[in-house]
């Protein structure tokens, strides 16, 4: 019996991790791998605090390396099932494990939605980012494209151009569905274009992203933009199935939660990070609010005793 099961090992997960053990919890950690969106999609980070500049991947190596120097027991595997019996937990994997725990705290993040488009997978850190807050900097007097017509979308343009040179925004549809007053703040830059009516068919380059081709929707003709950047905005998939039947969701499919303590609407089982409603997904932001977390669990199950 665990006093506590971490599922997720992302940003979020691997600070509840080293808060667990040296708060003396007896604690299991469960994930497919370590790092999260933070591995997969930032090239560099600068703004968290005691690095001015890293990639995702050395911070992951970073994160990882204090996780290990404490005694907690990982298991690499994923998340069938989670169920409530009685005051208890048990967590079930695709290896058929089942685990006992007092608590839960999942930290499973969230995938941005891919556009399974060619050229997608092989430039992912060449020019295909998921993350505007990351990288925008990188595509300075760049031109770049953004995949996405809503208020995120939208709202990536208008970041991404003050350092591009030029910003496209692709919209599916043939309106767009941003709110008018992000219409008007693109439109204000005077840098952002935006094109309706167009479904993205591939993109291209040699090392590094050089163009897309789209579908021009009305015409059905294909259409080629020269350009050095793509950024992904067409939403997010938390990983949150296997906790559906205890928890409430957003109309985004995230967890709701207590802003106070992390928990969920299940006494015993919280949530920190991206898969939650936090409203601002960063890195720091998934630390601190996993912190919060288990301190509250600390809290929880001294006031069990």
């Amino acid at each position: 019996m665990y006093d506590l099961i971490i599922i997720g090992g992302g940003p979020a997960g691997i600070t509840a991790g080293i808060y667990a053990v040296r708060h003396k919890l007896e604690a299991l950690m469960i994930t497919k791998g370590f790092g999260g969106q933070m591995a997969r999609k930032a090239v560099a980070i600068e703004n968290y605090p005691g690095f001015e500049n890293i990639s995702g991947a050395d911070l992951v190596e970073k994160f990882v390396g204090q996780l290990k120097k404490h005694d907690i027991e990982i298991i690499k595997d994923s998340v069938k099932r989670v169920k409530k019996k009685g005051e208890q937990f048990e967590v079930e994997t695709s290896q058929e494990g089942k685990y006992q725990s007092k608590t839960v705290l999942v930290a499973t993040g969230a995938d941005p939605r891919p556009l399974e488009v060619p050229g997608e997978k092989e430039f992912i850190g060449k020019g295909v980012s998921y993350c505007t807050t990351c990288d925008a900097p990188l595509f300075a007097q760049k031109t770049v494209v953004v995949v996405g017509g809503g208020n995120a979308g939208f709202e990536a343009a208008i970041a991404i151009q003050k350092h591009a040179k030029k910003v496209y925004i692709l919209e599916f549809a043939s309106q767009i569905k941003a709110d008018e007053s992000n219409q008007k703040k693109a439109k204000e830059t005077g840098k952002i274009e935006v094109i309706t009516s167009a479904a993205l068919k591939k993109i291209e380059g040699d090392n590094f992203v050089q163009s897309i081709t789209y579908q021009d929707r009305k015409s059905n003709g294909e259409k080629k933009l020269s350009v050095e950047g793509v950024f992904v905005e067409i939403g997010n998939v938390p990983a949150t199935g296997f906790v559906k039947e205890l928890v409430e969701f957003n109309q985004k499919d995230e967890i709701k939660i207590d802003p106070k303590n992390n928990q969920t609407k299940t006494p015993g089982l919280y949530a920190a990070g991206d898969v939650t409603e936090v409203e601002h997904k960063q890195i720091v932001i998934a630390c601190g609010e996993a912190t919060k977390a288990v301190l509250s669990i600390y809290d929880h199950l001294e006031k069990g005793k």
